[in-house]
C-alpha cells in the first residue's frame, strides 16, 4: 500500500511540476512580450514627440545640437538626425559599451534602406543588444527633409525579464512546496482508509474475520470502510454459524452409537466416524482418497454397497461380521443420496450394532426354554406319581408313602423355583430399594451358619468362618443373608464329600471383603462368563439333585450390585472355586437401582 501511495504522490507531483513549468514559461513569455511592447510603444511616442518638436522649429537643420544632447540625456537614447540625402546632420555619439563603427554602419544602413512600414531594428553588438527606431521628418508641405533615428541598449529589458523569471521561479517554487505538502496530506488522508481497507481485505482473505477498519470520515472512503466492516461482520457471522453447525454435525456424527460411512458418486470414501474407524480398524490416512472396497475387507458389505449403486434403492440387511476375537451382529442400512434435479451424490451406509439385542433375544428364548423345562420336570413327576396312585398304588401303604414323599419334594422344588423367580423379578424391578442400616457383618454371617452347618454335616464337609471381632458395614441385613446363603450353598453343592468350605471376612479402611472358597469340582474357564446367567448350571445333574433352581448366582449378582459392590470369581477345574464380594463400608446415598 505504501508503494501505491508513493506512486500516486510522485505522479501527482510530476503532473504539478509539469504544469508549473508550463505556466512559468507562459507567464514569463507574456510578461516579456508585455514589457517589450510597452518599451516599443514608449520609444515610438518619444520619437513622435521629438519629430513634432523638431518640425515645429522649422527643419532638422535648425534644431540645435544642445537640444539634441538634452533630449538624448533625458531619454537615455542616442539621437541621430539625417537630411533628405541621408547625410548625418546631428548625432549624440556612440552608446557606451558598444562598437561605434558598427553603430555607424547600422545608422548608414537604416538611412539608405529605411522602410516606412518597418520602423524598428535590433542589432547585437559585443554581447549587447541595441534597438533602433526611426521616424521620417516631413515639412508642412509633406516634403521629406530627413530621418530621426533613436537607438538605445535594451539591457534594462533583459534585467526586467530576468527579475520576472526570478519572481516567477520563487513564486512557483513556493507554490510547489505548498502543493507538495498539501499533496502529501491529501494522499495520506485519502489513501490511509484505502490502505486500512486493503489490510482488512487481506486479513479476511486469510480467514481472520475479526479484522475491522476505522470509520472516521463522512465521505466516499468512509463508505468503503463501512462496507468493508459490514462485509467482515457478515462473513464472521456466516463463518461462526457455519462452524457452529459443523461442530454440531461433527459432534453428532462422531458420538453416535452406530458406524457411519459416506461414499461419493465415484466410490471414494468421504466421511467416516469414530465407531466406523474402530470397527474396521482404520485411520483417517487409511481412508483418505480411497475407494470403499480398498478400505472395507468384508465382502458382504462391499456387495451391499454395489447393490445400492446398481439399484439406487434403499437396502436394510443384517450381517454377522467378525470383530477382533468375536463375531458381532450388525443391522446395515444403506440409502442413495439424491440431490436436486435427481443428481446422484453418492450413498450413506449406517451400521447398527445389535449384538446386545441379539444376546437379549437369545437370553429371553433361553429363559423361556429353561423356565418351561424347570417347571415341566416337577410337574411331570407330580402328575406321573399322582396318576400311579389313582390307578391303585395308593392301596400299597409303602408305595403310597414313597410316592407322597416324592410329590412333596417336587412340590418344594417347584415352590422354591417360583419363589426364586419372584425374588429375581422383584430385585430387577425398577425402583427396588434396600433397607440399609449399619450392621455387624460377623453377626449376620454367624446367624446363617447354623442353617448351613446342617447341610455341611450331611456331606461331611468342613465349614469354617474366619473373621475379625467386629466389622460394621451399611448394608441390608436380610439381602446380605441371601447372598451368604446362596454362595455357601453353591459351594457345599459342588464340593465332594470330606471337602472344605471356608468363609473369610477381611476388613480394610473403606471396604470389606467376603470370601467364600472351596475345593470342589471347579469351573471351566470358558464357562466363567456365564455362571451369573439365569438357569445356567456347570453340572446340570448335580445341580438338580441338590435341589438348585439355577437362579442363585443371578440373585447374588443383582443384590451385590444393588449394594454398589462387586463380585469376582476365580476357579480351576478339580481344584476349587473362590467367590469374592467387595462392599463399601459406607453405602452411597442413592438406594434406587
Amino acid at each position: 500500500m505504501i508503494r501505491f501511495r508513493t506512486r500516486l504522490f510522485f505522479a501527482l507531483i510530476t503532473l504539478i511540476i509539469v504544469v508549473l513549468i508550463g505556466l512559468g514559461l507562459l507567464l514569463g513569455q507574456i510578461f516579456k512580450n508585455y514589457y517589450t511592447n510597452t518599451f516599443d510603444t514608449r520609444i515610438e511616442k518619444e520619437a513622435n514627440l521629438i519629430a513634432a518638436d523638431m518640425m515645429a522649429s522649422g527643419s532638422p537643420k535648425s534644431y540645435s545640437s544642445d537640444q539634441i544632447e538634452e533630449i538624448s540625456s533625458i531619454l537615455d537614447v542616442r539621437v541621430t538626425v539625417t537630411n533628405e540625402d541621408g547625410d548625418i546632420l546631428q548625432d549624440t555619439g556612440a552608446i557606451k559599451e558598444a562598437n561605434n563603427s558598427l553603430q555607424k554602419s547600422a545608422i548608414t544602413e537604416i538611412t539608405d534602406e529605411w522602410d516606412v512600414n518597418d520602423k524598428k531594428k535590433r542589432i547585437v553588438m559585443a554581447g549587447s543588444e541595441i534597438k533602433y527606431y526611426w521616424y521620417p521628418l516631413y515639412n508642412a508641405n509633406e516634403q521629406y527633409e530627413g530621418l530621426l533615428i533613436l537607438s538605445t541598449k535594451i539591457d534594462a529589458l533583459k534585467n526586467v525579464t530576468r527579475q520576472i523569471w526570478v519572481v516567477l521561479s520563487i513564486s512557483l517554487g513556493i507554490s510547489l512546496v505548498v502543493i507538495v505538502l498539501l499533496g502529501i496530506r491529501i494522499t495520506t488522508q485519502y489513501t490511509r482508509p484505502i490502505e486500512s481497507a486493503t489490510n482488512v481485505a487481506i486479513e479476511l482473505a486469510k480467514g481472520n474475520y475479526r479484522a475491522r477498519t476505522y470509520e472516521d470520515h463522512l465521505d466516499e472512503t468512509s463508505m468503503l470502510s463501512s462496507s468493508i466492516n459490514i462485509l467482515a461482520r457478515n462473513l464472521q457471522e456466516m463463518v461462526s454459524s457455519q462452524e457452529m453447525h459443523q461442530d454440531r454435525l461433527t459432534t453428532l456424527i462422531e458420538n453416535m452409537g452406530s458406524a457411519l460411512l459416506l461414499i461419493d458418486d465415484r466410490g471414494y470414501i468421504v466421511v467416516t466416524n469414530r465407531v466406523f474407524k474402530e470397527f474396521f480398524n482404520i485411520s483417517d490416512a487409511d481412508s483418505y482418497r480411497k475407494r470403499y472396497h480398498e478400505v472395507i475387507s468384508y465382502q458382504e458389505v462391499n456387495k451391499l454397497v454395489e447393490e445400492i449403486f446398481m439399484t439406487e434403492q434403499r437396502i436394510r440387511r443384517q450381517l454377522f461380521l467378525p470383530h477382533v476375537i468375536e463375531r458381532r451382529h450388525y443391522e446395515v442400512y444403506g440409502a442413495p443420496i439424491i440431490g436436486h434435479n435427481n443428481e446422484w451424490k453418492g450413498i450413506v451406509v449406517v451400521f447398527h450394532d445389535i449384538t446386545e439385542l441379539k444376546k437379549l433375544e437369545q437370553m429371553r428364548k433361553d429363559f423361556v426354554a429353561n423356565v418351561s423345562h424347570e417347571l415341566k420336570t416337577p410337574i411331570t413327576s407330580i402328575k406321573g406319581f399322582t396318576e400311579t396312585l389313582l390307578d391303585g398304588a395308593m392301596n400299597d401303604k409303602k408305595a403310597l408313602e414313597s410316592f407322597l414323599n416324592i410329590i412333596l419334594k417336587e412340590s418344594d422344588r417347584l415352590q422354591s423355583l417360583i419363589q426364586d423367580l419372584l425374588e429375581l423379578s422383584k430385585i430387577e424391578k425398577q425402583g427396588f430399594e434396600l433397607t440399609v442400616q449399619k450392621t455387624d457383618l460377623v453377626k449376620i454371617i454367624a446367624e446363617v451358619f447354623p442353617i448351613l452347618e446342617n447341610k455341611a454335616d450331611g456331606k461331611e464337609i468342613e465349614l469354617s468362618f474366619q473373621h475379625p471381632e467386629q466389622s460394621f458395614v451399611e448394608v441390608d441385613p436380610y439381602r446380605l443373608k441371601q447372598v451368604i446363603i446362596n454362595l455357601v450353598s453353591n459351594a457345599l453343592a459342588y464340593t465332594p464329600q470330606n471337602g472344605f468350605v471356608n468363609v473369610i471376612l477381611e476388613n480394610s479402611i473403606d471396604e470389606v471383603k467376603i470370601i467364600v472358597e472351596d475345593n470342589g469340582i471347579g469351573i471351566e474357564p470358558e464357562e466363567l462368563p456365564r455362571i451369573f446367567e439365569r438357569f445356567y448350571r456347570v453340572d446340570k445333574a448335580r445341580s438338580r439333585n441338590s435341589g438348585g433352581t439355577g437362579l442363585g448366582l443371578a440373585i447374588v449378582k443383582h443384590l451385590v450390585e444393588a449394594h454398589k459392590g462387586t463380585i469376582r470369581v476365580n476357579s480351576k477345574p478339580n481344584v476349587g472355586t473362590t467367590f469374592t464380594v467387595t462392599l463399601k463400608k459406607k453405602h452411597p446415598t442413592t438406594k434406587e437401582v
